[in-house]
């Protein structure tokens, strides 16, 4: 869990360092995003391929491996001397991150009994959403303080400790089986999900009419079916989607997407408003988040054993209530709003998060057969991924696209400047309120889709625990 924390972590952690990385190496907005964006890729694409690696190799050789690609790019990035070798690091982290996500939660599936996974899931739920929902606070306090490298210094002597401890005490939990690499798989998977996640990332800065975005939706699209049907047709699948067959898994994998869009998706856009409109500096916008980070980890743990003792639906019910309660307020925000509200709502819907994110994930493995926890991992991991893409770009496309649209003529610039200044902040407002509202939308369909979620999942007969 410490390692898969700061693997998790990075994620997040440069979303408000940007700024200082343009002026170290003089490059553009659109070229300094590419830290973010490679990142989200590299990691996207080596999720599916992590149930494969996980069965071959066992968890043992897997974590290390992990976690000393993980460490080379840390390190690499910390002392980069220019932006190539950086963005080389970053690629290098996002390979790493990509297996240490879906092994923590198989392993947490394996070693514990279904009786016990919602305790186990509710740690696990520290790393998934405390780490990237304290990244940008953290991000914030230590490039106000320091400078951007210390992000990476700080973490790399961490994740050198976690190798030298894992190679002493980490063990094989997981059963392996020789099983041949398929190519084709390989290829139509990198360059499917590859190029969805890049076209729906970029979705946001460019707009969706943008050929180019419209270009790379496609080829992912055509490549993911590709790689669906071979899938479906193999005798041994590469990563093994007849999970979707289980109802309560694939309705457990829409929730937890969903929740996780919504956690995301806020997360992009509210600093956007407390930096850009209020003008409050990073680090403000950082601690404005950090009580809503906190609640995760408070109660996730405490969410968990909840879960074990009442099951996902009412958990999840609660969660996703808490959550579209928590983003009402968001829709009505001002110029003049409150902090202390805008902290306090936050700190609900992160709540409602805790509740339903991890349950409902531990939920829909429960209905699997202990053979296709990895795969059902990998799946799971890989469709939130793909949510939060989508949902963060449709977030900041309509506040983008609604802000423009608003916007006063030019020529009131010069003949009425206050009031130009006026109808710029409600435009700016109007774009805030619209992308609120979608999310707000997402999380009243979340809602719905809880009272579908059985009351009790049933624990299947071959994984009861002598």
């Amino acid at each position: 869990m410490i390692g898969s924390f700061c693997t998790v972590l990075n994620g997040t952690l440069l979303a408000t360092a940007l700024p200082s990385i343009m002026k170290s190496f003089s490059i553009s907005t659109a070229t300094a995003e590419w830290l973010s964006t490679a990142f989200l890729l590299v990691n996207g694409v080596m999720i599916p391929i992590s149930a494969w690696l996980i069965n071959t190799f066992g968890s043992r050789k897997m974590y290390l491996l992990a976690m000393t690609t993980f460490f080379i790019g840390t390190t690499l990035a910390a002392i980069a001397p220019n932006f190539g070798l950086l963005l080389t690091g970053r690629i290098i982290q996002g390979l790493g991150v990509g297996i240490t996500m879906p092994l923590l939660q198989t392993i947490m599936l394996t070693i514990f009994p279904p009786e016990k996974r919602g305790a186990a899931m509710g740690t696990v739920g520290i790393v998934v959403g405390l780490a990237p929902a304290i990244g940008p606070t953290l991000s914030g306090w230590i490039v106000d303080n320091w400078q951007w490298r210390d992000l990476f210094r700080m973490i790399a002597p961490i994740a050198a400790l976690v190798i030298i401890l894992a190679f002493f005490f980490v063990k094989d939990v997981l059963p392996t089986k020789k099983e041949k690499i398929d190519l084709a798989s390989i290829i139509t998977s990198t360059v499917g999900f590859g190029s969805l996640l890049y076209g729906f990332s970029e979705a946001g800065n460019k707009g969706w009419t943008n050929p180019t975005i419209l270009t790379f939706i496609a080829i992912g699209i055509v490549f993911i079916a590709l790689f669906s049907y071979r899938q479906l047709h193999m005798d041994e699948p590469f990563l093994d989607l007849s999970v979707f067959e289980h109802f309560e898994f694939s309705l457990a994998a829409l929730l937890s997407g969903i929740s996780n869009l919504a956690m995301v998706g806020i997360e992009m856009v509210l600093p956007l408003y407390i930096q850009n409109l209020r003008g409050e500096s990073a680090s403000h916008s950082g601690l404005m988040l950090l009580p809503g980070a906190l609640m995760i980890g408070i109660l996730s743990p405490i969410s968990g054993r909840l879960f074990d003792k009442y099951g996902a639906r009412m958990m999840a019910i609660t969660g996703m209530t808490l959550l579209t309660v928590g983003s009402i307020p968001f829709m009505f925000l001002t110029d003049q709003s409150s902090y202390l509200m805008i902290v306090i709502f936050y700190a609900i819907r992160m709540t409602g998060v805790t509740f339903v994110m991890m349950n409902v994930t531990t939920s829909g493995m429960n209905a699997l057969p202990l053979d296709k926890i990895s795969h059902g991992t990998a799946v799971n991991n890989t469709f939130r991924q793909v949510l939060s893409s989508i949902g963060t770009a449709i977030l900041v496309s309509v506040l983008s696209t609604v802000t423009k649209d608003q916007m006063p003529g030019k020529h009131l610039l010069h003949t009425m400047p206050l009031d130009y200044k006026t109808k710029a902040i409600d435009a700016t407002l109007a774009g805030f309120h619209a992308s609120f509202g979608i999310s707000i939308v997402f999380a009243f369909i979340a809602l719905l889709l809880c009272f579908f979620l059985k009351k009790n999942t049933p624990v299947r007969k071959e994984e009861v625990r002598k």
